[in-house]
Order: C-alpha cells, then sequence, then structure tokens
C-alpha cells in the first residue's frame, strides 16, 4: 500500500434536507439502499432505523449500552455491533427489530468490526490487549493475530483478500484474510485511527488530528498492487 497524498481540507456545499432527533452521541451510520433504510447507533439505547423516502424513524432496537463498531449483513437482515460495556457482539435483525443471540466475548475493548463475507466471518479488533479476532457465523472463535493499538476502524478488502486496520498508536497494519496474519505495517502519526477504505476508487482514507506542528488533514493511500 503505497501513501498518494495528503489532504488538508475539501469545501463543499450542502444544505439540510430535514432533522430527526435521535439523542445523545450519535456514533455510526449505515446504509441499506435495497430497503432504502438507514441503521443510527446512538446513545446508551441501541440503534435507530430510518426510512429514507418518509424520513421517519420506523423501528429502534435497544440494547442498553453504548454500541461500538457495527456492520450490517443485507442478505440475512442482520446488524453485527460491539457493545464493549457488555463485553460482547450482538446480532439483531434490523427489520423484524429484536436481538437474535449474543456473544460474550469477556474483553471490554472491543471496538471496530467488519464482516468477511467469503468465509462468513465477523472480524473484531479489541483494543487491550491489542488483537485481532475472527469469529464463525455462531459465535465460535476461528482465528487470532495481534494488532496495533488504539484500533478505531477496520476494512476488508476483498479485491485483494487483506484487511486494513487504522490505529491511534500511529499505524496501518495490513493482514490477509485467509490465515489472519499481519502482512505489512505502515507508519502514520499517533492518533490517527479513523478511516474509511473506498472500493469504488480503490483508496483509503486516514484522518489525522492536528498537533502542534502541523493541521489536521486526510492521508490517502492508494492499495499495492
Amino acid at each position: 500500500m503505497a501513501e498518494m497524498a495528503r489532504c488538508g481540507c475539501f469545501r463543499v456545499s450542502y444544505s439540510a434536507a430535514g432533522k430527526m432527533v435521535l439523542g445523545e452521541d450519535a456514533d455510526n451510520i449505515r446504509v441499506d439502499a435495497k430497503r432504502n433504510r438507514v441503521v443510527v447507533s446512538y446513545g446508551d439505547c441501541g440503534f435507530a432505523v430510518i426510512d429514507i423516502a418518509s424520513q421517519s424513524k420506523i423501528n429502534d432496537i435497544a440494547v442498553h449500552a453504548h454500541p461500538q463498531g457495527f456492520q450490517l449483513d443485507k442478505d440475512s437482515n442482520r446488524i453485527y455491533a460491539n457493545i464493549p460495556k457488555k463485553q460482547a457482539i450482538v446480532v439483531l435483525d434490523y427489520v423484524a427489530g429484536n436481538i437474535i443471540s449474543t456473544w460474550q466475548t469477556g474483553n471490554p475493548s472491543n471496538f471496530p468490526l467488519a464482516l468477511h463475507p467469503a468465509a462468513n466471518h465477523v472480524v473484531v479488533v479489541f483494543r487491550d490487549p491489542p488483537k485481532l479476532v475472527a469469529f464463525a457465523s455462531d459465535g465460535t472463535t476461528v482465528a487470532d493475530a495481534e494488532t496495533c493499538g488504539d484500533a478505531d476502524d477496520m476494512f476488508v478488502d476483498a479485491r485483494r483478500s487483506r484487511i486494513y486496520v487504522s490505529c491511534g498508536e500511529g499505524f496501518i497494519d495490513v493482514l490477509d484474510t485467509a490465515r489472519y496474519q499481519r502482512v505489512a505495517r505502515i507508519a502514520t502519526i499517533r492518533g490517527a485511527r479513523t478511516s474509511l477504505f473506498v472500493p469504488e476508487i480503490d483508496r483509503l482514507f486516514v484522518a489525522a488530528r492536528a498537533t502542534p506542528e502541523q493541521p489536521a488533514s486526510i492521508w490517502m493511500f492508494r492499495p499495492d498492487p
């Protein structure tokens, strides 16, 4: 993976199309374009399911603790969510609006979560100790690997069979999806842990915080080859 550019800011103009009050600490958003739904994690409640066309909330799914990383499996209508306070991964049906199962992890530091559809695995990174763990569809552990510290985001690059983990420790870890082994570690800067992989343009964007020496910036990486 090669660094291509570091961008300080983007100027784009938008206007509000509507407003919906959900509560405190909205954290992550996922879109199901097929069903015209948006799922938002927030507060100490759980998930709000929003209909895009009517701009209305059609469901609340309570987990009674703040969700961290979560993903939608749109084929099965499932949400897989990290709930650190419960030391668990919770599986929910966002169409029916109910909890299907809870996988206890015994660790309150599970933050990033990604789906590896080819293997039907749920992949989670824990911060303490820093490690990646892959779970089968029934919640059993199938693999684990050490990774960088203070992880915040993780993405599966299906084209290259890789996983990208961005960490506030100041690194991006690259792991293969076959054996879950680290194949590269790329230096960023401390605190740069929020990221976004966009497969449509084949780029990984990492947000770098401002420092006394440098302003806040966006770093852009191109996977190689």
